[in-house]
């Protein structure tokens, strides 16, 4: 149904932002929250912490006057319940339906279409090179930016298409010019924001080592070869080929302090191999990824820093509430790191996830061959990332 066919029910319900969800539950409130979306919809992804108590309900079971009493009997009565749908419709018909019974309800504004527009920066203490560095983190999907900013310079590394906006709003907040936005990889998860920004006026940068992959745009970019190197004001963004999640996966080294490596390692996992030429090549590519990890990046001086492009459920974060590790605490917690070939090989083909939700045409709006909208663009990322090699965390307490 759309939301303008839902009844209007009597009462009158408030309307929660999704901000103001996210930092009740950040600040450690118990939070009950009622999912409104269908089954499979919630399976795939829903609103999920410590604190938070999730119960699905679908909507239709609330469309009748006498509404099974099985139902009422998940909804508690002696709290205040959060009920979200996917736009917001559903959610405020069912929470005025719940409230002329006597429930104590609210509405999640906009649904998980609001929840997934939550985009937070977030200042990297530990970063130790020139200038200031942020991770941006979005919630919804585990996604993970990274903003370097020194003397009237910055570069933003794997934008989101969807916060274009927010990349040039926030460099103008700083006083400072936008110069670079680069890309690590062939994102499967999500739209890449690197040819927006480079319309802009920013120059956007691939890795040349992606153009073969079937990059329609490349001669409109830049291209990054290993060990090219860029300036930031004083700080210096050094290009590191690790292939191994994609062929053309490529990390930056951010002024000597942090390895922003894509998808290639984690602070709770390392890549999915297979997202690129499917199970049949997985086994090729995982041997490239322990290649890279070894030799590229845990060769790196082990206060380095790590911030992958994202971070799951079972991820920690540091201190600083930023999703980064250095070096040195990822080989003591991560026994894949010091892992040989064959057995490291094993472990990361063992468990992988259901593959991103609508990877294909991710993958093809990424290298240019498929064109969409703003909108489509949005629609086809909601959803978890799944771009690690575990459901679960590979790093010990």
């Amino acid at each position: 149904m759309n939301p303008e066919d839902f009844p209007t029910p009597d009462a009158t319900v408030e309307a929660v932002a999704p901000e103001t969800l996210k930092a009740q539950i950040d600040g450690g409130e118990d939070v009950t929250v009622l999912d409104a979306r269908m089954s499979s919809e919630y399976d795939e992804w829903h609103i999920d912490a410590e604190n938070v108590t999730s119960i699905n309900v679908p909507y239709f079971e609330f469309l009748e006057d006498d509404i099974d009493a099985d139902v009422l009997e998940q909804i508690p009565t002696d709290r205040e319940v959060t009920v979200l749908c996917a736009k917001g419709g559903a959610s405020e018909f069912v929470a005025g339906t719940l409230k002329d019974r006597g429930y104590d309800v609210v509405h999640l504004e906009d649904g998980m279409n609001g929840w997934a527009r939550i985009y937070e920066r977030v200042a990297v203490s530990e970063y130790e090179g020139a200038g200031d560095l942020y991770q941006y983190q979005r919630p919804s999907s585990g996604c993970l930016g990274y903003l370097l900013v020194d003397g009237d310079e910055a570069a933003v590394v794997d934008p989101l298409r969807a916060f274009t906006d927010r990349y040039l709003d926030d460099a103008a907040d700083l006083s400072v010019e936008l110069t670079y936005a680069f890309d690590t990889h062939i994102h499967a998860d999500h739209i890449s924001g690197v040819r927006d920004l480079d319309a802009e006026g920013v120059e956007g940068v691939i890795p040349a080592a992606a153009v073969d992959r079937g990059v329609t745009y490349a001669d409109e970019l830049t291209t990054a070869g290993d060990g090219d190197t860029f300036a930031v004001g004083e700080a210096t963004v050094e290009t590191v080929f690790t292939p191994g999640h994609t062929t053309g996966m490529t990390s930056y080294l951010l002024d000597e302090s942090l390895l922003a490596t894509g998808d290639g390692l984690f602070i709770e996992s390392v890549a999915r191999p297979d997202l690129e030429d499917g199970d049949e090549g997985a086994p090729d590519a995982a041997r490239m990824l322990y290649e890279s990890l070894q030799e590229r990046v845990l060769s790196l001086p082990e206060d380095t820093l790590i911030g992958g492009a994202h971070f799951s459920d079972a991820a920690e974060p540091a201190d600083d509430g930023t999703y980064t590790a250095q070096i040195g605490d990822l080989k003591e917690r991560m026994d894949a790191l010091s892992m040989d070939e064959d057995e490291f090989v094993e472990l990361i083909l063992s468990d992988m996830p259901p593959r991103p939700a609508n990877y294909e045409d991710i993958i093809a709006t990424n290298l240019g061959q498929n064109a969409v909208d703003d909108e489509e663009a949005f629609t086809l990322e909601l959803g978890p990332n799944n771009c690690a090699a575990s459901q679960e965390s590979l790093a010990g307490d």
